[in-house]
């Protein structure tokens, strides 16, 4: 599993901050003047600021402190109590004078640019009960408190989110008796997880230490937190089993340990009858799911994706009828489906089984769920057509049915037209050595965003329907069989930006409306897809991305029967990540216009019949990570300088008359070498070179590119502004 954004990190649902919205009530305006102490503290945190975030012309010396900007007092002492400054651009170290704030309770700095430590005096204060200083920069450990100090009122601690790093201090526990809430996560703690922190403070509910280094197992202690309702450690070096104990935390409301290394079975799941996300995806957990999981009737959130469990699915899933999301990709679970009645699950929003043995018919129940909005049934061993029925779930914008021996494409497409709101379709590696279909009549798909009808073997040429699709932004017809020229209606897809074509025989020059397509001409692509319509990830080569932050555009032409010259006005497609010509038939030279290319990460024109000299130019392409001119009849010197001192000598070879350092043939020599025979066109080379370059959709990206996300929420904004 891939790592999350700093954004989706330290995130828990809304239900566990009830008692910490009640101690974050501000209290009324004074009526009175600050204490002389309380001050010259505050002046102190001020004249420490590298940036002060324009607090300096509220915080003056010559006025009431209770005034300034972030701070509120108590009436009638004046004694200040509340500092927020959260997201004002403040940096520097937070002052250890803080701490002589004798009447402070609540502390919120979050967001900023603060470096140095967490001041001590802080952490063992007599007063404050809520510190926030997440999303900063404070580095170092946290220091261990005095065996001596006074039991502590801190009842909500959140350091989340800096550069945290050493073990956690296991004096916080026992002086701390009134916490509540403790959020270490994104960080780079280490060790063991703390084993007693509920001996001391019983009412501790909320525990957040994903994303640091923690390893080791999950400690036993944690069964002394009897109303722990969030236990989250994902994305950590955790080990072992999930020891039994842990299921008598019945008041456990989230148990979240995904992407560590815990093994073993869920056995005794059943006791945590108040769970309403469980997530242990990307673990080594095997064996089944239990038929007990049916007891868990508040479970809203199920993820085990990324494991190696087993068996059939139980029936009693059913019984969970408040489920949200069902996340078991990349499993060993097998049988039939249809002993799981999805009819029972009114709520469904998102089912995933990607990646399993899964046999028979899709069934039928699961076009009851009419909340549906992602279904992938990709890579199991389902049959039959798809049913009619699916057209019950208005809400689907996502489905994938990659991979599953689907026949009858032109049916297929008339079924699915009346899913209106489809927006991503995957139909990929289905309906072999069939015709595409050419009907005009095929409409219906106006939110259509993302089509997949690669590796299908498809026969016919690029079908004039797609230009319906007035909302297309990426269009995979690679790995077919299709003939016949580029249409030139492709540059009318106005927010197309990713195109591959790869892999098929497609004939003729490149066609200069080509490179009309605005949204690649734009200097910087922005996909215009709604975050709510499209909240899911893409995986593309291995890396994560996520809509609408995709802004790269592609161009693979490769494989083909093109002829002709590449088109100088190539160089007008300004937002291009990756351009691909390669096993055409192209002649002339290299255009220089490649040069204006400057967000070009791959440039592939190998085994074509280019001549002449590489443009020299093409060292100012400092993002070019693959390049590859192989097989041509280019010669010259080849350029230095810049990216051009990586890339390896075979993506120079066949090329007799090119010399450069990096060759045998030095620039200058008398006597060039005899020519390399290399192998050119042969069909295998080209496939595998093909799926090297390939991005969202190449055949060996069996993950069918999209996967579903989670639904969290922010921690920060339930802490500070509810």
């Amino acid at each position: 599993m891939q790592p999350l954004s700093r954004s989706h990190m330290n995130q828990i649902p809304i239900p566990f901050f009830g008692l910490a919205l009640v101690l974050l009530v501000s209290l009324v305006s004074p009526t009175s003047s600050c204490t002389e102490q309380d001050k010259s503290s505050l002046l102190q945190l001020l004249a420490g600021f590298s940036r002060d975030g324009g607090l300096t012309a509220s915080w003056r010396s010559n006025t009431d402190c209770c005034m300034w900007e972030g701070i509120t007092c108590s009436s009638p002492s004046g004694m200040v109590t509340d500092i927020f400054l959260a997201s004002r651009g403040l940096e520097g170290p937070i002052s250890p004078f803080l701490g002589n704030l004798t009447g402070l309770l609540r502390l919120d700095m979050s967001r900023n640019s603060l470096s140095g430590g967490l001041p001590l005096e802080l952490v063992q204060s007599t007063s404050i009960i809520v510190i926030d200083v997440s999303f900063n920069r404070l580095t170092g450990g946290l220091s261990e408190l005095p065996s001596t100090a006074p039991v502590q009122p801190l009842q909500v601690l959140n350091i989340s989110s800096n550069l945290f790093t050493g073990r956690f201090p296991s004096t916080i526990w026992r002086v701390m008796k009134s916490l509540v809430v403790l959020n270490a996560s994104t960080n780079s703690f280490t060790g063991q997880i703390p084993t007693t922190p509920c001996v001391s403070s019983p009412s501790f509910s909320v525990l957040e230490l994903s994303f640091n280094q923690f390893s080791g197992s999950v400690p036993r202690g944690l069964s002394n937190c009897t109303v722990l309702k969030l236990l989250s450690a994902g994305y950590n070096n955790l080990g072992g089993t999930l020891p039994e104990e842990l299921f008598n935390i019945t008041s456990l409301e989230k148990l979240s340990f995904p992407s560590n290394r815990l093994e073993g079975a869920l056995d005794g799941i059943n006791k945590l009858t108040n769970l309403v996300t469980l997530d242990l995806g990307g673990n080594e957990l095997s064996g089944n799911i239990p038929e007990s999981i049916g007891d868990l009737k508040r479970l809203e959130e199920l993820h085990l994706e990324h494991n190696n469990m087993s068996g059939e699915l139980p029936t009693t899933l059913s019984n969970c009828t408040n489920l949200v999301t069902i996340d078991l990709k990349s499993n060993y679970f097998s049988g039939k489906l249809t002993k799981v009645n999805f009819s029972n699950l009114p709520n469904l929003t998102k089912l995933d089984l990607l990646y399993n043995r899964l046999t028979g018919k899709i069934p039928d129940s699961i076009y009851s769920c009419s909340k549906l909005t992602a279904l992938r049934l990709s890579c199991n061993r389902f049959y039959g057509p798809l049913s009619e029925r699916i057209g019950n779930l208005k809400s689907l914008s996502f489905l994938s049915v990659y991979n599953m021996s689907l026949t009858n494409i032109t049916r297929t497409l008339q079924i699915l037209r009346s899913s209106r709101s489809l927006s991503i379709l995957l139909i990929g590696l289905n309906f072999m050595h069939e015709s595409m279909p050419e009907d005009d009549n095929i409409n219906g798909f106006e939110k259509l965003h993302v089509i997949s009808m690669e590796s299908c073997s498809l026969s016919g040429t690029i079908p004039d329907w797609l230009l319906k699709l007035t909302n297309l932004e990426i269009l995979s017809l690679n790995n077919n069989r299709l003939s016949g020229p580029i249409p030139d209606w492709i540059s009318s897809l106005n927010f197309l930006f990713y195109l591959d074509i790869s892999n098929n025989n497609i004939t003729g020059k490149i066609p200069t409306t080509l490179t009309e397509m605005p949204m690649v001409k734009s200097e910087k692509t922005q996909a215009h897809l709604d975050p709510s319509v499209f909240p899911l990830p893409i995986y593309r080569g291995g890396l994560e991305y996520r809509k609408p932050n995709v802004s790269t555009g592609l161009l693979d032409l490769s494989n083909n029967k093109l002829t002709g010259e590449i088109p100088l006005e190539i160089g007008q497609l300004k937002s291009l990540y990756s351009l691909n010509l390669s096993f055409n038939d192209l002649t002339g030279q290299i255009p220089i216009s490649i040069c204006n290319l400057t967000n070009l990460y791959v440039l592939d024109l190998s085994d074509n019949n280019l001549t002449g000299a590489i443009p020299l130019a093409l060292n100012s392409l400092h993002f070019l990570s693959r390049f590859n001119i192989s097989n041509n009849d280019l010669e010259g010197p080849i350029p230095s300088g810049g990216q051009f001192d990586t890339f390896e000598t075979s993506s120079f070879d066949g090329n007799n008359k090119l010399c450069g350092s990096m060759l045998i043939h030095k620039c200058g020599s008398a006597k060039a070498p005899p020519a390399t025979i290399t192998p050119t066109k042969l069909s295998d080379y080209k496939a595998a070179f093909l799926i090297a370059f390939s991005a969202f959709f190449g055949v060996g990206v069996l993950y069918d590119q999209i996967v579903l996300s989670r639904y969290y929420f922010s921690w920060y904004y339930i802490i500070i502004r509810v």
